[in-house]
């Protein structure tokens, strides 16, 4: 890496060490003392090993961070030699300094991406909260999207807005929810973040304002923060009440962000489903606000128990259309292979986003829009969702024993639908717990990945992806890992902090 692409001020480099340390932590371990140049630059370290801190990105003069931190420059200055001598740091005279990994070493995945298909047999993945194709439903449908492609393949195959056949079948499932729905209503992206993507594009400039839920499903902050956007962020009610309907009235009225991106059904990661009381009481805040209220439907196919009543869809409460828009996908409800997503707005907005879209990826691939409307047409998703929704409910039930058996002082509510559960640590850092997992074979994303400005070191996320002696094998490797990190040994034997609440 030859030169940085970005900077990190000294408060925010601050505030992202300090967040490393959950509230109520004590210091160090008991009888050990680690150095405080080199709990700086086991801290740092740690950061860009996680993401959270940008491969080239520039730090901040040893005075300036000496100054946020409230230590002196001799320790700074040698936590910075320290990370140089480890290939974590870079500097060039007259250029500074700037983060960057060893030769060899990965660049950070934040636990987030798909595990590579060859370490498969070695890691147990808990990054991803993606489950195998249900079959034989994925074949039969495949099947029948080549059946129906001839006549498509006459076609230059660029569909903008998506199918027609796929948009009118998914306007008449909005219209069977009790949202009556046109196809000019909907436009067919690729995946969910397609959608949320176009959406950003059209709706928010650089440097504007856009409230989320906090935490939030990381990848969507991800993206949302790569395109410019101001976070505000919002705190989840207690346990899986829901939202704050007070903190949501409060931001809006005083941010008035130009949009807000909410998941109500089985919320990612928390799992919380808003109730319709809730699902109201935003609508009405966020059209007083002037504020574009962007659901996220796509756990809302996945209750696991049979009790559960779904509440009504958001845009229920917004009858006219002028204050949310919904989208929804395939990919958790179904399978992530299959990568249609879809927006549902009003009709003009669904026009700006199309005529938008020329300058993005043109359209969604023809056969897996197809492949999706014969699931729709032939009672085929229903059965699918019916077989994920109990090898979902298997997998939680599975992770939720062995966590109980094996980690009896981490704390979470179990969810009643939904695919993930936010599990807080017993006081320990969720950061160094999925550093610690994954050199143990276990890769689960910190909490940190899913808040604003490393809030949510005390947690991690964990998806019903596992079953049986697997999910039992993935909590006792968890398991370890807090103990490397109670007992305070970190990478390659070094000493770490311990966390305890």
């Amino acid at each position: 890496m030859g030169e940085w692409t970005s900077a990190v001020g000294a408060p925010q480099l601050a505030r992202l060490l300090a967040s490393q340390r959950p509230a109520g932590a004590v210091a160090e371990v008991p009888g050990r003392r680690v150095p405080a140049y080199r709990a700086l630059a086991d801290g740092v370290r740690l950061l860009v090993l996680e993401g959270r801190l940008p491969v080239a990105a520039r730090v901040p003069a040893e005075r300036e961070l000496a100054a946020a931190l409230a230590v002196s420059r001799t320790t700074v200055a040698a936590a910075y030699e320290a990370l140089r001598g480890e290939g974590f740091l870079a500097s060039r005279r007259g250029s500074g300094s700037w983060t960057a990994v060893p030769a060899g070493n990965p660049l950070p995945t934040r636990a987030l991406e798909p595990l590579p298909p060859e370490a498969a047999s070695s890691v147990i993945d808990l990054g991803c909260a993606a489950l195998p194709a249900p079959e034989p439903w994925l074949t039969r449908a495949v099947g029948g999207a080549m059946e129906a492609l001839p006549p498509y393949a006459h076609t230059h195959g660029d569909y903008p807005a998506g199918l027609p056949i796929l948009r009118q079948a998914l306007a008449d499932r909005y219209t069977e929810r009790g949202i009556p729905t046109m196809p000019e209503q909907i436009m067919v992206t690729t995946g969910a973040m397609g959608a949320v993507a176009a959406i950003c594009r059209l709706m928010v400039r650089p440097g504007e304002r856009v409230a989320v839920e906090s935490p939030s499903y990381a990848n969507v902050l991800q993206l949302m923060r790569e395109m410019g956007t101001r976070l505000v962020p919002v705190a989840m009610a207690d346990g899986l009440r829901g939202w704050d309907v007070a903190g949501w009235r409060q931001v809006l009225r005083d941010a008035a962000p130009r949009m807000a991106y909410v998941v109500a059904d089985f919320h990612n990661p928390t799992g919380a489903l808003a109730s319709n009381e809730q699902r109201r009481d935003l609508v009405e805040a966020a059209r007083s606000a002037g504020t574009v209220l962007v659901v996220d439907e796509t756990m809302a196919d996945l209750p696991l128990e049979p009790d559960v009543r779904m509440p009504k869809p958001v845009s229920a409460f917004d009858p006219a259309g002028n204050a949310v828009i919904t989208l929804g996908s395939a990919s958790k409800a179904f399978w992530g292979g299959l990568r249609i997503g879809w927006v549902r707005a009003a009709p003009e907005v669904i026009r700006t986003l199309v005529a938008a879209r020329a300058y993005a990826d043109l359209g969604t691939p023809v056969i897996d829009q197809l492949a999706v409307n014969w699931l729709l047409g032939n009672g085929g998703w229903e059965e699918a969702v019916a077989v994920r929704r109990a090898g979902a409910r298997e997998n939680r039930d599975a992770l939720v024993a062995a966590l109980e058996r094996h980690l009896p002082d981490w704390e979470f509510t179990i969810p009643r639908g939904g695919l993930t559960l936010w599990v807080r640590t017993g006081g320990l850092s969720g950061s160094r717990v999925a550093e610690a997992g994954e050199r143990l074979g276990v890769r689960v994303p910190s909490g940190p990945r899913f808040g604003i400005d490393g809030a949510f070191e005390g947690y991690v996320r964990l998806p019903f992806t596992v079953s049986g002696a697997i999910a039992d094998e993935a909590a006792v490797r968890l398991a370890a890992a807090a103990r490397l990190v109670a007992t305070g040994a970190g990478a390659e034997g070094e000493s770490t902090r311990l966390f305890v609440a």
